[in-house]
């Protein structure tokens, strides 16, 4: 047994949005998570760390869940910016239900457990318009109040792990809210994607401040789930 996580799969098999597109390491890229994803075993779990689908409703993607169900391992899924299809839990949990989904669980004011680390987080939050200064502070309020509610969650579990979409620190940018949670509960280490293309060239990897981070957008990490705990 292993855990691994990776972000931003960007299925389209709902709606016509093939990532395909952009070329580059995209090219072929539902036929290279396949392989990235036969390493692991049925007992594995991956957290997808957001942008898993582009479809803006169930129905539309459906067929890409069905593809990730259809993938070795369990899975855990948190929300990305691009995650339109996204509702409310009890909605998601039906949904999955509904359609024979059974080893797909969501991440969301809550954790879940693997051989005692706890697997906690949230969206998190980037600024995209600078702005619009009480509008971004709303939300990541929000977030980091989450974040809070996952960590609470774990209990007294000696390790708290934390996965995010967004990346907490990348450039110049620091998410101070997002962070003083993770230190306040102890959390040493944080994986995240988000960044795409020249964008992986402002990630922020390993140490900082105390908490280790680590960048796993499918297209930096090869269409791969990277490991975090082999079990």
């Amino acid at each position: 047994m292993a855990l691994y996580a990776i972000g931003d799969l960007h299925l389209s098999f709902g709606t016509d949005k093939p990532m395909d597109v952009f070329g580059g390491g995209w090219s072929n890229y539902v036929e290279k998570i396949k392989e990235g994803f036969s390493q692991l075993g049925t007992e594995d779990v991956c957290v997808l760390c957001g942008d898993t689908s582009w479809g803006i409703s169930f129905e539309e993607s459906l067929p890409d869940f069905k593809f990730i169900s259809e993938l070795p391992g369990k899975k855990i899924i948190l929300k990305g910016n691009h995650d339109y299809w996204w509702d409310t839990v009890s909605k998601m949990r039906a949904f999955f239900a509904k359609n024979g989904i059974e080893n797909i669980e969501i991440l969301n004011n809550n954790c879940f457990f693997y051989e005692g680390a706890a697997i906690c987080g949230t969206r998190g939050w980037v600024a995209e318009d600078e702005a619009d200064v009480e509008h971004n502070r709303k939300i990541m309020a929000r977030e980091a109040g989450r974040l809070r509610a996952s960590l609470a969650a774990a209990g007294d579990a000696d390790v708290k792990l934390c996965f995010f979409h967004y990346p907490p620190r990348f450039r110049s940018v620091v998410c101070h809210d997002i962070i003083s949670v993770m230190n306040e509960f102890g959390v040493k280490g944080c994986w995240y994607g988000h960044l795409h293309s020249h964008a992986h060239s402002y990630a922020t990897r390993g140490e900082a401040g105390g908490i280790n981070y680590e960048l796993v957008s499918a297209d930096f990490v090869g269409f791969a789930p990277q490991r975090v705990i082999t079990g």
